[in-house]
């Protein structure tokens, strides 16, 4: 096939999947300068993690057969979808980058740049961890999104970093989550368009190999206060969003970024945790206040903070987004000594508690020190099976990969979503 101009091409479905990691962020985006363009108040820096156990899977299509844009979640259609302003934003922005779709094996041109304006899209998207639990599903979701139909349309910036603007418009954290490493959201402003609000990778997922997080899921439950309620009430009545937005928080970004590129672990590990104690800070200073931490949650920080006392230095360093779900960045070294405190005082009841089995085997292994286990019984913690419901252990990793043609979830033939939640 030469052109895209017979009846035949009229009937073809293009199709492109792709995998995009979740980010947990040390300094933490709470509050809009600018809903329009979902821009932050503030910026921030978080780690990109290993897609291994936490992704977002996605398949884009598109075709001249299609009627409407559309999307399936997790199995199921979102009504309404091609209205929906976030699933609009990426949709439209990707498309006008779009280039000439060429044909690998032959060099035709089998969609041209100007045909995908008159197309509509159907995509299907699965996350494989709790949607909507504090664990930045919609990060990885929307940069998901973006990636599979950047990939689709074979777009082509105009600037570096604007697919990642196009992905904070779905979701603000997204835009991270198309960059591996250490990856900082500039807040920009200084454009009228709020062009310059766009990622910027630090370094990438090389740059400290022996980066290690463990993340206990406390309550893989939807949250009862969204993200996007909860930071417009704290601009809206917290005095200490605003003290944090304008005082504090550039200056943490200078540290950490500075930390990060030097290996700083000590430094980076209290700057992460300071920074998430404000942040849930702000959420108790905001008018009526929001709780996303549980009692569980801050037994975990106690737990750390003990820990590290016990240690002499801090080898363990906890953040909370919004959720009770706790994320612990800590160094390969470190990390079977801190999984099986965890596991200690926080265990499993099933047999996925701990994904990574030789992970688990080594932690079930370790005999912990007696003075610090005595030292964590003093907090009051008394073990509980059912408190934490998974321990996932990851490291930082890439940004989107491409996935080949067996793994796509929409039906070549018919358009149509073929995932199905278990």
């Amino acid at each position: 096939m030469t052109t895209t101009n017979g009846e035949k091409s009229k009937t073809i479905i293009h199709i492109e999947t792709v995998t995009a990691p979740t980010n947990i962020a040390c300094i933490k985006y709470w509050g809009k300068a600018s809903k329009e363009y979902n821009t932050p108040i503030n910026s921030s820096v978080s780690v990109t993690l290993d897609q291994s156990d936490l992704c977002a899977v996605t398949t884009a299509s598109a075709s001249h057969q299609f009627t409407q844009d559309r999307l399936w979640l997790n199995g199921t259609e979102e009504v309404d979808a091609h209205q929906s302003k976030r699933f609009r934003a990426c949709i439209d922005g990707v498309r006008r980058l779009a280039s000439d779709r060429i044909d690998a094996d032959t060099g035709d041109v089998v969609v041209s740049k100007d045909e995908w304006q008159n197309m509509k899209f159907h995509v299907s998207s699965y996350n494989t961890f709790p949607t909507a639990a504090g664990l930045a599903s919609s990060a990885a979701g929307y940069a998901a999104l973006v990636a599979a139909l950047a990939k689709l349309v074979c777009a082509k910036e105009s600037f570096p970093g604007e697919l990642t603007t196009i992905a904070r418009q779905g979701s603000g954290s997204a835009c991270r989550s198309l960059m591996g490493g250490f990856v900082a959201w500039r807040m920009g402003g200084e454009k009228e368009d709020w062009s310059d609000s766009l990622a910027e990778q630090v370094a990438d997922e090389t740059h400290w190999p022996e980066i290690r997080a463990l993340i206990l899921v406390v309550s893989d439950a939807k949250k009862d206060t969204s993200s996007t309620s909860g930071m417009s009430n704290s601009v809206a009545t917290s005095e200490l969003l605003k003290h944090r937005a304008k005082e504090v928080v550039s200056k943490r970004m200078d540290i950490i970024e500075k930390a990060w590129l030097e290996k700083d672990f000590e430094t980076f590990g209290k700057i992460t945790m300071m920074d998430s104690n404000q942040f849930h800070a702000t959420c108790l200073d905001t008018y009526p206040p929001i709780f996303y931490m549980n009692d569980i949650s801050k037994s975990v920080i106690r737990i750390v903070h003990v820990y590290n006392e016990w240690a002499g230095e801090i080898r363990a360093a906890y953040t909370f987004d919004a959720g009770p779900n706790a994320v612990l960045y800590t160094l390969q070294k470190f990390s079977v000594e801190v999984g099986a405190l965890m596991l200690k005082f926080y265990p499993g009841n099933s047999d996925d508690y701990m994904p990574n089995s030789e992970f688990e085997k080594e932690v079930k292994a370790f005999e912990l020190d007696e003075e610090l286990v005595k030292s964590v019984e003093k907090t009051g913690r008394i073990p509980a099976s059912g408190d934490v419901k998974k321990i996932y252990y990851t490291k930082s990793g890439p940004g989107p990969q491409s996935l080949g043609a067996d793994r796509a979830i929409i039906d070549v033939n018919t358009g149509l979503n073929t995932y199905k939640k278990d």
